[in-house]
């Protein structure tokens, strides 16, 4: 590897990294502000939701520099194309986190329902598998992402029970209707987090073992092809 490509993979690697860091920050107070009904946390995720942008146009590019500069193949060309899928499922993420704040400010100020949710374990899964998805990316752990992977069934059936247990709410009590749309919108970001992270996972296991595991299938790496 050359020095210059190695070094604009450092920079890719880097500014990935401090993306996932204000990725993670905003997830964790999106979610707190909705457990805990404060609306002056949900308003700072909302504002710095700039910033992660403004990073996944930066990491957009370094890698597309990094193509036309050194023109990688093999494990770089696998990591330049895994860092430019991981940015945007980031910035994705940011965006539900935001989507969450917004939904967190509106309850706020609306008298909670009488009903039981699962919204502390859900955002606790959710954090957690972003965590390790990142995790399994600094430390190019497969078999982690692998565990994140598994995590998103859970996500996916506190959703479904959040839905039904909201439905009949709205059902019988026509004065819960804006609260439970609210936190029904709120569940389902936090369901779409949960797929973001699992996207991350896969590229990992892309990254690391160039196996494509997307949709329930694995597909094994091609042979590697020489320069030229």
């Amino acid at each position: 590897m050359s020095k210059s490509l190695d070094d604009d993979l450092q920079l890719i690697g880097q500014s990935i990294l401090r993306m996932g860091g204000l990725v993670e920050e905003a997830t964790r107070r999106a979610t707190a502000a909705l457990t805990r009904h404060e609306g002056e946390l949900a308003q700072r995720v909302i504002e710095a939701d700039d910033a992660i942008d403004r990073i996944e146009l930066e990491v957009d590019e370094e890698c597309l520099r990094a193509l036309a500069l050194h023109q990688p193949v093999a494990g770089d060309l696998r990591y330049i194309t895994a860092a430019m899928k991981i940015s945007n499922d980031l910035e994705r993420i940011g965006d539900l986190a935001t989507n969450v704040a917004e939904r967190a400010l509106d309850l706020a100020s609306l008298p909670p329902l009488a009903v039981q949710l699962q919204f502390e374990e859900m955002t606790e899964i959710v954090r957690g598998m972003l965590h390790d998805s990142l995790d399994a990316l600094v430390t190019r752990n497969a078999e982690l992402a692998r565990e994140v992977r598994l995590r998103d069934q859970r996500v996916n059936e506190i959703n479904r029970a959040h839905f039904d247990t909201l439905r009949e709410c709205m059902k019988s009590d026509p004065a819960s209707v804006d609260c439970a749309v609210d936190l029904l919108s709120a569940s389902r970001q936090l369901e779409r987090m949960g797929d973001q992270a699992t996207n991350i996972a896969e590229d990992v296991v892309f990254l690391v073992e160039g196996l494509v595991v997307k949709h329930g299938t694995v597909h094994p790496p091609e042979e590697d092809s020489p320069a030229g």
